[in-house]
């Protein structure tokens, strides 16, 4: 089995997509995370999740848990309006990380190694410089456990 063959269409952003955005396409959609796209319209990097809320929570709350407590109920459930008019460019890691794509013939143990190394819930697949889709980590692991 290939990549092509669990290949999924996946919801993309931009660099400049208002990260409040990305953040309700992965609330919506249920996503780990989403593929970025740059200007030509190939994967530039991966926004997890926890990047987002990274950059909505609070610091002093990162930097220790237990004053998040302190935090009204009222005030901790609007924690994402701290994202103001920021963009996906200001959410992702300051240090790009493995890109995780791969080519359609890759072998699902290939995905699998590449998942694993660059700890992504998903790769993208691209094709002659064109965005396919992505194998996800679910429809991954769906298809090694059926066997």
């Amino acid at each position: 089995m290939r990549a092509r063959d669990i290949l999924t269409e996946f919801p993309t952003v931009t660099l400049d997509t208002p990260v409040r955005e990305a953040a309700r396409l992965m609330a919506e959609r249920d996503l780990a995370g989403l593929i970025v796209l740059n200007g030509d319209g190939l994967p530039c990097s991966v926004l997890p999740g926890t990047q987002v809320l990274r950059l909505a929570v609070p610091g002093y709350c990162q930097d220790d848990p237990a004053l998040a407590r302190v935090v009204d109920e009222a005030h901790a459930d609007r924690f994402l309006d701290e994202l103001g008019d920021r963009t996906v460019r200001e959410a992702l890691p300051p240090s790009p990380r493995e890109l995780p794509v791969t080519d359609p013939d890759a072998t699902i143990l290939e995905v699998a190694a590449l998942m694993a190394r660059t700890r992504s819930p998903l790769v993208a697949v691209v094709d002659g410089g064109r965005f396919l889709g992505a194998v996800t980590l679910a429809v991954l692991m769906d298809r090694v456990t059926d066997s």
